[in-house]
């Protein structure tokens, strides 16, 4: 039973003044603490000493590359617009000097990577030659083994570098997916989220991996884009399923400061009619999709009910740890967080980027920026990252790795969860789940369980 009692506030991102906590879109939260509540760490901790007493034989391998052809409106990636001569392969190059620094940290004992993903920025800008070339340091550099079946890879591109050369790469080594940033299908919608593309290039980057032997296919789509209804993003969802993706991600648009869209004064983050049009959007998308035969993952992944599923192998992100390289990575041991530093300006991102291609391999043996996670923070995090799921949270391993229930440790913001209907009442005794309603609020949900630290440094970092 859940404990009883009166909701409490939720804690919004700003220290001092908590937003309204039934807003649905306050912060989309893909991975907890977020890069801008790190801090840069004095003295900077070896990488060996943190990954000394870590287990290691079920880590994920994610690789960063900082680079897109376009940089979209609502992107606050940490990626530049192209790159001058030479600036791939110095980036390769210092790639695989971290690589071989990272590796030579985790020791002498046996390491294995049960998952593997290229992201960033758009890993497939590459060309051919050298996507070929950041597999075969992956394997070389790190002992991960991309064409084995049971490693799942993922790779994220989009429509105007879905070439055949690159993408008879990524079949021949091993990819299981392949993420295609489409974001509407409507022209007009494209135009108006500053994405330019055509359809009939999407449309033939959609046939040429259809052809290829890579066996999931997802399709990113944006809801919430100025002047989008129901009728066109029912067009935009029926032109993706014409494809048969066996996933598709629908992703609410945001208008962060520093992005193209949030630099020409879109407004309406606060705006209540523009979060009404968009939950509105999202439940038609939502149901749209459950009645032509996709089943929920979470607030935005949706997999057909026949797909495979190729998504992190054994690798358990509550509690496994993750090896992250290139300049915009983020690594986790179970006590630190840590990456290098973070930026959304592109003036700044090109500093950061130059900065890591001159690095000698010595100085990638060191944690730079990062956050240090305590039993709090890592309670926090175990139930962010499962409750966000459709699966929710399995009650008797969150008491087993934490010692008490999950209504021990946060009663007030689970009350406010089932005070508001965002709590399966129907989920099994072992399974603390969110209902349809929460799961349309993860947004909203996700920062109610901020630790006061967390968003006191998330706020500091937002007025720099």
């Amino acid at each position: 039973m859940l404990p009883t009692g009166t909701p409490t506030p939720a804690p919004g991102l700003r220290a001092d003044t908590p937003p309204d906590p039934v807003r649905p879109y306050a912060s989309y939260v893909y991975a907890y603490p977020h890069k801008t509540a790190y801090g840069r760490l004095d003295p900077r901790p070896a990488l060996h000493a943190e990954w000394a007493d870590e287990p290691v034989d079920a880590l994920s391998l994610y690789l960063h590359i900082p680079f897109c052809e376009v940089r979209c409106g609502f992107c606050n990636l940490f990626t530049r617009i192209g790159a001058p001569d030479g600036l791939t392969t110095a980036y390769l190059d210092a790639l695989e000097r971290q690589a071989g620094a990272v590796r030579e940290a985790l020791g002498d004992r046996p390491v294995r990577f049960a998952a593997a993903a290229f992201g960033g920025g758009t890993p497939t800008f590459l060309t051919a030659a050298e996507l070929d070339r950041l597999c075969d340091l992956a394997e070389r550099r790190t002992g991960v083994r991309l064409a084995d079946p049971d490693v799942p890879l993922s790779v994220e591109a989009s429509p105007s570098t879905v070439t055949a050369d690159r993408l008879a790469v990524l079949e021949a080594r091993g990819t299981t997916r392949l993420s295609l940033g489409v974001q509407s299908f409507d022209p007009s919608e494209a135009r108006a989220a500053v994405r330019p593309q055509r359809r009939a290039d999407v449309d033939a980057a959609l046939e040429r991996i259809r052809r290829s032997r890579i066996p999931v296919l997802n399709i990113d789509l944006i809801y919430g884009i100025d002047g989008q209804t129901e009728r066109s993003w029912t067009h935009s969802l029926d032109a993706a399923l014409a494809w048969r993706p066996e996933e598709l991600y629908l992703y609410p648009l945001y208008v962060r400061p520093l992005t193209g869209l949030g630099r020409a004064g879109r407004a309406g983050e606060t705006d209540p009619e523009w979060d009404a049009r968009r939950l509105r959007l999202y439940r038609h998308g939502r149901d749209h999709l459950l009645a032509h035969g996709y089943q929920q993952v979470s607030m935005r992944m949706f997999r057909r009910a026949d797909a495979p599923d190729t998504g992190t192998g054994d690798h358990a992100c509550q509690t496994d740890g993750m090896v992250g390289l290139g300049c915009g990575a983020r690594s986790y041991t179970s006590g630190l967080h840590y990456s290098f530093d973070y930026a959304v300006d592109m003036r700044e991102i090109r500093t950061l980027v130059d900065d890591y291609v001159g690095r000698p391999a010595a100085d990638f043996a060191y944690a730079e920026y990062g956050r240090r996670i305590d039993e709090d923070e890592a309670r926090r995090r175990h139930l962010l990252q499962s409750l966000l799921q459709a699966d929710g949270l399995h009650l008797p391993v969150y008491a087993e790795r934490f010692g008490a229930p999950p209504h021990d440790h946060f009663p007030g913001e689970l009350a406010a969860f089932a005070a508001r209907g965002w709590l399966d009442d129907a989920a099994p005794v072992t399974r603390l789940r969110l209902s349809a309603e929460g799961l349309a609020h993860s947004d909203a949900l996700g920062p109610m369980l901020f630790s006061p630290a967390v968003r006191a440094a998330m706020a500091a970092y937002s007025a720099k």
